[in-house]
């Protein structure tokens, strides 16, 4: 092939997102203010590289509150938790520091307030999520929980009632519009969220990575396999129109075969993957003969977040 038509395009926005960088910040300043070792509910983000990051400065990943020390400190997800935990939290006497992103806090806001006007909610999103436990426990009794389009009319509510619903926020844009659609056409009085519960990093890494996908002959996305928003960028990739798309946590991971007979590869990341690992997947491709990327960017992010007040301090 001549290697002068090769191309490598690089989608922009891509990789940490403003609530996955607070919760990142919030573990590093909680470990420089108590010292190691500080536990973690759960993984802080879905991304293999970063949890390793933390627990070599000292962060303890534990799947439940119980398994941490009493009177030790705790930091919450960006995933964010059910009420259940922090009671259990409080009654062992930890020190909650809580990284859970705005954006779904404001989805568990919404389910409290549905709930308390005594709506069913659907929520949208996948069984055994950490962001869908933690919602759920927000209104057990109200929630009902579709993961697609096809599971709406399997919902046992009254079509002839006020129904809510909500979603996750790391959903493919295009298959939780289809689901509200079907929601709206069985359930003629569909109360909606305030605003859209997709979170602005996911719609965007979305329509990034559609901008470019259809020009592509393969995508590469980096990301963890448990990481939701990086595997819906494969979605969407293919969706519109890439030949082929992989995931890949790192660059070593990635195959040769790939791009055998290729001319134009895409790559983006996840709302969790730090940029140096999507530089090492360039640097792996000009490794192998392909030239530097260009980066094609559809909008700039400003947003931020602040930290958790009790980290907001570099001092006890």
């Amino acid at each position: 092939m001549d290697t002068a038509k090769r191309r490598v395009l690089l989608a922009a926005p891509r990789g940490y997102c403003a609530g996955v960088d607070r919760a990142v910040q919030t573990v590093e300043r909680a470990l420089q203010i108590w010292g190691a070792p500080v536990y973690v509910r759960k993984q802080i983000v879905h991304n293999a590289h970063v949890v390793q990051m933390l627990t070599d400065l000292g962060a303890v990943v534990v799947d439940e509150v119980d398994e941490v020390p009493p009177g030790s400190v705790v930091v919450f997800s960006a995933h964010g938790v059910a009420p259940q935990v922090r009671e259990l939290a409080a009654q062992r006497g930890l020190q909650v520091v809580d990284a859970t992103c705005p954006l779904v806090a404001k989805v568990h806001r919404e389910a409290r307030r549905f709930a308390a006007e005594g709506l069913p909610i659907v929520l949208i999103g996948h069984a055994g999520h950490e962001e869908v436990e933690g919602t759920t426990g927000e209104a057990p009794g109200s929630i009902r929980l579709v993961a697609g389009p096809d599971d709406v009319d399997r919902l046992d509510l009254p079509v002839d009632q006020p129904v809510a619903w909500l979603s996750q926020t790391t959903l493919s844009v295009d298959e939780t519009r289809a689901t509200v659609e079907r929601l709206r056409a069985r359930f003629a009085g569909l109360v909606d969220p305030p605003s859209g519960d997709i979170c602005y990093a996911t719609a965007n890494r979305q329509a990034a990575v559609r901008e470019l996908a259809h020009e592509c002959d393969v995508v590469v996305i980096v990301g963890s396999a448990n990481s939701s928003n990086s595997v819906r960028l494969i979605e969407v990739a293919l969706d519109a129109g890439a030949g082929a798309a992989y995931r890949v946590d790192e660059a070593s991971q990635l195959v040769a075969g790939w791009f055998e007979g290729a001319t134009t590869v895409g790559v983006s990341s996840g709302a969790s993957v730090p940029e140096q690992l999507v530089q090492g997947v360039l640097d792996r491709l000009v490794a192998w003969g392909w030239p530097v990327a260009r980066e094609v960017r559809l909008v700039d992010e400003t947003l931020r977040f602040a930290l958790p007040p009790q980290v907001r301090a570099q001092t006890k």
